[in-house]
């Protein structure tokens, strides 16, 4: 028993110490290795690029990101407050349904709000040329604040429902028994209270807004912004050292932002601690007839868009516009079969294989840190954290530049989109992790030790069965992001190694709507069959535990 005790005791230390080496080669290596990059001009020390970032047109790039990036998270958090308001308010099953119909918006592909945007409303499009004879420019700054605007709205109003449901209940009775009318509550306790969760959406949209290089790639048009120059100093110019530097330029505001959201989110734990929340009827709590009209609009208008863009991919899948008019055909269903379906299958492998390794490590991350607490795992987590903070354009760079030579040549192959893609999203697992920690008794595991468990022994046997539906959360959610993301993979892809988002880019950025529509589209129904999938499995879970 001691011999076997002994054994486990070994292969746990060296577990950890392989966890520890994973993160360090794998998120911090690549991320130093860069900056190291971006100090060097023919293999000597200096701060040429970092000088040649603040040149004229430069300055204007940094005016530029910083401009959009603001206008759009500020649109994105007022019209998301709006809904958060009106769904938390409205209770019962239109809460329940405008919260999955988030679900169901946040797990769309990229680049869908861009077709839609292009072939709806662009210079030929099905609405502004075929029906309204308009010829209009959809190119430009205001394009851009548009779709990073609608595409924060989702997770953002998820965040407002969250914030709303965490505030104290007793705070909003009182301001009514003391004779306070909606809109004074609603002024003086409800906004108020809700501060920290808007702050910290403002800050997570600035973050992911001032790091996205997609959507002013295809939308911008002459409009160019900071990401879209690394972006094309590293395609067209091959100019690594100055992509690493003006990328580099990007990790500061991500970092402040960041800092200012993990800030404010902890002040709403702190306050939620403390508070008692009741169901919103027996609140009996109404917003002002105004808030509730315009809260109300701005809900029906999103989920409107949604279902017009949905549709609109599903039509572009089976059509071409000739002249503004429809022509259906299934020409680009078979191209896609011919084509892409190889990819299609690549990107599912990749995407399954990345999801469960980034849950395992951020569930055994949180474990060390969080119950076992071992020095030193609490900068292991901080370090897991960083590819989520940094912008995703900084984390594919990193890989090419520390893989690209060397002793762990990865670049061209699948493994590296693999890897990427399983340390980019460890940090979904982890936080999820944290949070089923908080609600589970150490005296459980201290009571499998005095019954003869090792302690991986208890890991395996007793805190992996209670993270059953943790763990189904994380792979579902770090599933969704990898079939979806592009930023990182957009430059470690290679010719034999291609995947379905990336793929879509080109198409998107081509014209080719239809093929991409084809794309968006089985890219819809995977990750939708998967989440449906997911939700069945823990209504299952839930009424076993029952």
């Amino acid at each position: 028993m001691n011999r076997n005790i002994s054994y486990s005791s070994l292969l746990e230390k060296a577990i950890i110490i392989l966890l520890i080496i994973a993160f360090l080669l794998f998120i911090l290596y690549p991320i130093a290795g860069l900056f190291v990059r971006s100090l060097t001009e023919g293999g000597q020390w200096s701060l040429f690029y970092y000088k040649d970032l603040f040149k004229e047109e430069n300055i204007e790039l940094i005016r530029n990101s910083v401009f959009v990036a603001s206008l759009s998270s500020i649109c994105a958090t007022i019209l998301a407050l709006c809904i958060g308001l009106y769904a938390h308010f409205k209770g019962g099953r239109i809460r329940d349904l405008i919260y999955r119909g988030l679900m169901i918006s946040m797990i769309s592909p990229p680049f869908i709000s861009s077709i839609g945007l292009l072939t709806l409303f662009g210079r030929r499009g099905l609405i502004s040329y075929g029906l309204l004879g308009l010829t209009l420019n959809p190119y430009g700054w205001h394009g851009i604040v548009l779709l990073q605007s609608l595409g924060g709205i989702p997770l953002s109003a998820m965040f407002m429902m969250a914030g709303l449901n965490q505030i104290d209940s007793r705070l909003i009775l009182a301001s009514r028994d003391l004779g306070a009318n909606p809109w004074q509550t609603l002024k003086n306790v409800i906004l108020p209270s809700l501060i920290p969760t808007i702050l910290s959406v403002l800050f997570l949209r600035f973050t992911m807004n001032i790091s996205d290089f997609t959507t002013p790639v295809i939308i911008g048009g002459r409009f160019n912004v900071l990401a879209t120059e690394a972006y094309l100093r590293v395609y067209a110019q091959a100019n690594l050292n100055g992509a690493a530097a003006m990328t580099a330029l990007l990790l500061p505001p991500a970092l402040v932002a960041f800092y200012f959201y993990n800030n404010n989110l902890q002040k709403t734990n702190t306050l939620s601690d403390r508070s008692k929340v009741l169901d919103v009827e027996t609140l009996n709590y109404k917003l002002p007839r105004l808030v509730n009209f315009i809260s109300g609009t701005i809900t029906l208008v999103f989920f409107i868009i949604m279902v017009v863009q949905y549709g609109n991919i599903f039509i572009q899948a089976i059509s071409r516009n000739v002249s503004g008019k429809l022509v259906f055909t299934t020409d680009h269903l078979h191209f896609f079969q011919d084509r892409h379906l190889d990819a299609l299958l690549r990107t599912i492998h990749m995407a399954l294989i990345a999801a469960l390794l980034s849950t395992l490590f951020g569930v055994m991350l949180s474990y060390y840190n969080r119950m076992r607490r071992i020095p030193g795992m609490k900068s292991i987590e901080f370090i897991g954290s960083l590819p989520y903070i940094i912008p995703g354009i900084f984390f594919g760079l990193a890989y090419i530049v520390v893989f690209h030579n060397g002793p762990i040549k990865m670049t061209g192959t699948l493994i590296i989109l693999i890897v990427n893609c399983t340390f980019r999203h460890v940090s979904v697992g982890n936080k999820a992790a944290n949070a089923a920690f908080e609600n589970i008794d150490k005296k459980l595991e201290w009571a499998s030790y005095d019954l003869g468990a090792s302690k991986l022994q208890s890991l395996v046997t007793l805190i992996f069965p209670m993270l059953r539906p943790t763990f189904l959360t994380s792979f579902i959610n770090a599933f969704t992001a990898c079939m979806t993301t592009v930023g990182p993979l957009m430059l470690l892809v290679s010719p034999k190694n291609l995947i379905i988002s990336v793929l879509m880019f080109s198409e998107v950025s081509n014209g080719r709507y239809g093929q991409a529509a084809v794309m968006g589209l089985s890219l819809i129904l995977i990750t939708f069959t998967v989440n449906l999938i997911a939700m069945a499995l823990m209504t299952r879970e839930k009424r076993i535990t029952r």
